[in-house]
């Protein structure tokens, strides 16, 4: 017969043999004749299943003894009887997102116990005091009971959708007071709307969904008479119904408290971050705030690690150009330039190519700004230049660090660039960006930076061009005939297209009607040979050395375009809106 459990603190952190030996559920001799089929088994089976298998103990025993060994309580909700004031606390679609169920609340301390089925599941209580505000005491329960306890007080409600809590808000009489209010609200009122219930949920919800659909950014932004809410899918904005105006302070201050800003500074830039983990994904937001003339523009920038694919193979590169990187990477001293505007995936590119070379026997450093991306076996700095920590400061004692591959975030000055310089011709291999429309221009824009040509020469081993580009849904993909007009647009005949098929996507639920699913990349790479350098030598012309290296063997981004929308991947749209720049 089990004798009482003995307190929590006096199980947790032990063995879960010792535990149910405490707990009196089962003797020593049972506990290492399990150890012994275990190691029989080479401990690919974990004790708790051995346990189980033998028949010693039931799932919900189980449940508490790893309960206890992480210090928490077990708690059965069995037919359990909660208040309706108390499940409102977590909406719908965050409890099903999270696996959990709130069964009590205090409101004294702001304290709500949550039940979960899994003690693994502990960030679950993080993200709820981030994203509620609340102080969250997890309790361990049975998968069974908390499934059933879960269909029998949220199953019959939906899940909420913005339209709903934009009336709620709008009914709301405490929000309603700050109309017209924007500058004229002090620290105890921001402190107040923070903690607004439909603010929070509103917040929420947009968060959810944004990551649920593969946003990259959510923008906030108001107006002088609107406040905008729009989420970027696939490098396309796109707008959510606005909230009323009046919110615009109670959302920034909730934002900013869970990055852990200031919320009384409204007249200067902040930058922060927030980590939660959604249905078990670690999810980075970085959160930038701007002073504007109407209020406070947020943009969330979400890095969602689950979705991050570091492989050099899975970036839109054909065959040829793979192996032209695959010989750049590997070259043993020399800096690499991965260029294009914001957002072209520069930096997927940059840590697929350390991702490659990430091994035992490498030493690789990166500096950035921000680190976007943490990546097991490189030594990652974050620049701080509010301290002076910049990209040149830093490169100056990475030296020093006996490194073998350096990542220098962006050449941004002309010191930067000599640091980098120098450190490629001490041996070792540079990796970097820059924002230039093609690799031929790059040379001019390093020029004009005022590095000497000679140094160019003598360090530069190639140039990565890139773009993104939206690729046509595949459950709504149609083929069809384009017309002369939309061919003129890259420059193109009916006979350049003979034989050719075009594709475009109509429009489904999958892709919210967009006929755009994903994206992928479009490359120019422009690798140095002595006739290039000789003509850097003698500062020729950017179309000259574009010609140059197109002789040599470089497709230009509007080729790899065109190629890229015979296969059937894109349309004539997305190559026409990206390369467009590139024939001038």
């Amino acid at each position: 017969m089990a004798q009482k459990q003995p307190p929590i603190e006096q199980l947790q952190g032990r063995t879960l043999g010792r535990i149910l030996i405490k707990m009196g559920i089962l003797s020593r001799d049972k506990v290492h004749e399990c150890l012994k089929i275990q190691n029989q088994r080479n401990g690919s089976v974990q004790i708790g299943q051995i346990f189980i298998e033998l028949g010693l103990v039931d799932e919900a025993t189980l449940q508490k003894a790893l309960a206890a060994q992480r210090g928490m309580e077990y708690m059965n909700i069995d037919g359990i009887d909660i208040p309706a004031d108390v499940i409102e606390k977590v909406p719908a679609q965050m409890a099903k997102t999270y696996h959990i169920v709130p069964v009590e609340y205090s409101q004294e301390k702001n304290e709500l116990i949550v039940a979960l089925d899994n003690p693994e599941n502990f960030r679950a209580t993080d993200d709820l005091s981030t994203l509620m505000g609340f102080k969250v005491i997890a309790k361990i329960t049975d998968a069974d009971t908390l499934e059933k306890t879960l269909t029998k007080y949220y199953e019959t409600q939906q899940d909420e959708n913005i339209n709903e809590l934009i009336d709620e808000i709008q009914g709301d009489s405490f929000l309603a007071e700050f109309d017209g209010r924007n500058q004229s609200i002090d620290l105890d009122e921001l402190k107040e709307l923070s903690e607004s219930n439909p603010v929070k949920k509103l917040l929420n919800l947009v968060l959810l969904q944004a990551i649920r659909d593969k946003a990259s950014d959510i923008h906030f932004e108001p107006f002088e008479d609107e406040y905008k809410m729009r989420y970027r899918i696939d490098g396309v904005l796109y707008e959510m119904i606005p909230p009323p105006k009046y919110i615009a302070a109670a959302l920034s201050s909730r934002i900013k408290v869970m990055a852990d800003l200031d919320i009384a500074e409204r007249r200067m830039p902040q930058d922060g971050r927030i980590s939660l983990t959604v249905q078990g994904n670690p999810v980075d937001l970085r959160v930038s705030v701007l002073p504007t003339m109407f209020g406070e523009s947020v943009v969330l920038r979400i890095l969602d690690r689950s979705q991050a694919n570091f492989e050099l193979g899975e970036l839109g590169l054909r065959t040829a150009e793979q192996e032209i990187i695959h010989r750049l990477i590997r070259k043993p001293n020399g800096i690499i330039i991965v260029t294009g505007p914001t957002g072209c995936g520069k930096t997927t590119t940059l840590y697929s190519a350390l991702n490659e070379l990430n091994d035992i026997g490498t030493k690789i450093i990166t500096t950035e700004d921000p680190v976007e991306y943490n990546v097991d076996g490189l030594v990652q700095v974050q620049m701080k230049s509010d301290i002076g920590l910049t990209f040149a400061r830093c490169l100056r004692s990475i030296l020093r660090q006996d490194p073998d591959i350096i990542l220098v975030g962006e050449i941004r000055d002309l010191e930067t660039a000599q640091i980098a310089a120098q450190a490629s011709l001490t041996g070792h291999v540079v990796f970097t960006t820059l924002h230039t429309n093609d690799a031929p221009s790059s040379i001019a824009r390093l020029l004009d930076m005022g590095i000497e040509p000679f140094l160019i020469t003598a360090t530069l081993e190639g140039i990565v061009a890139q773009r993104l580009i939206r690729k046509i849904c595949t459950a709504c993909k149609t083929q069809f005939e384009p017309t002369e007009a939309q061919l003129m647009e890259l420059q193109l005949t009916p006979d350049d297209v003979k034989d050719k098929k075009f594709f475009y996507g109509r429009g489904c639920r999958q892709c919210n009607g967009t006929g755009y699913k994903g994206r992928t990349g479009i490359f120019e790479i422009m690798v140095f040979n002595d006739e290039i350098r000789d003509l850097v030598m003698n500062q020729a012309s950017t179309g000259v050395l574009r010609s140059a290296a197109q002789k040599a063997g470089m497709r230009l981004l509007r080729d790899n375009g065109l190629a890229t929308m015979y296969d059937g991947i894109t349309t004539i749209d997305e190559i026409a809106k990206e390369t467009m720049m590139e024939e001038i």
